[in-house]
């Protein structure tokens, strides 16, 4: 039987342990097992049980103290993810042998690990041959993502994960249980968005053609291929995070063996009114 992987992945402070977190405490609820491993070797705290934890490998206080490497944080935390893509064979001794597992991995959140870096890369082609069906899910604070300069940039942070991985992936919006009845209904627009009026928000501020032609562009080319959407991600919500775990396990096919229900956005309602309920909700608290 296949495994199943999750990439966790998203800027600093953008919620991946929080996420970790509270979906290993859903699927408990759903009586599924999931597992989390931590590869953030400058983790502090997690609130989570982990199965591996990077750190028990290579730590970055470590590297920074060695006087013969002399590595700031940054330096620091790329010599130990680069180290542990020379060591692969202690996660595959943490991991096991045992088949159907569905397992959260906690990325650190540098974003140079997903453009021009290869660790991750190697991690999802290691993963792939002990046979995981591997999922990235990018995670962007709706805190940030409430003005369309912000949206596009987050956007970008995205796509440069999908296109350097190559693997199915799936954005998540987090912490919408923190923004303000106002702020939910001012970032509904962005879950599913259309560029083009985005666009229209966006380059009045600009004075520089050049600028406005390229971010013309970059907008064309997401609402042309529907490159990018977003979901809503609300710890305090089961339905929200049951959406969202639908996603991901359609994009891995969990349980095909099993009668398994697409996503919502594949029935016949439009994919445009799918969280309709939960924002009315929201505006009715």
């Amino acid at each position: 039987m296949p495994r199943y992987a999750q990439l966790v992945m998203g800027p600093a402070g953008s919620g991946k342990s929080t996420y970790c977190a509270t979906m290993v405490q859903h699927c408990e609820a759903l009586n599924r097992s999931v597992q989390v491993v931590n590869l953030d070797p400058a983790a502090e705290h997690f609130s989570y049980p982990v199965m591996a934890d990077i750190r028990e490998l290579i730590e970055v206080d470590d590297v920074m103290e060695d006087d013969s490497l002399r590595f700031g944080p940054n330096g620091g935390l790329v010599f130990c993810m680069e180290y542990f893509a020379n060591n692969f064979d202690w996660l595959e001794n943490c991991l096991g042998h045992v088949e159907d597992d569905y397992i959260l991995f906690d990325c650190p959140g540098q974003i140079e690990l997903y453009t021009h870096l290869p660790v991750m890369k190697q991690l999802v082609q290691q993963l792939e041959q002990w046979e995981f069906r591997v999922c990235g899910v990018f995670l962007v604070d709706s805190q940030f993502m409430v003005e369309s300069f912000k949206f596009i940039s987050g956007i970008l942070a995205a796509l440069s994960a999908m296109i350097s991985l190559e693997i199915p992936q799936v954005n998540i919006m987090t912490k919408m249980d923190l923004l303000s009845k106002k702020a939910k209904k001012e970032i509904e627009r962005f879950l599913d968005p259309d560029m083009y009026s985005l666009l229209e928000d966006s380059t009045s501020d600009l004075k520089s053609k050049k600028f406005k032609k390229l971010t013309k562009a970059v907008c064309g080319l997401i609402d042309d291929y529907s490159m990018v959407r977003f979901l809503p991600y609300d710890q305090s919500d089961e339905e929200s995070m049951n959406i969202v775990l639908q996603h991901i396990d359609f994009a891995i096919q969990y349980g095909e063996d099993l009668e398994f229900k697409e996503p919502r956005e594949h029935e016949d309602e439009s994919s445009s009114s799918m969280f309709d309920e939960y924002f009315q909700e929201s505006q009715n608290e």
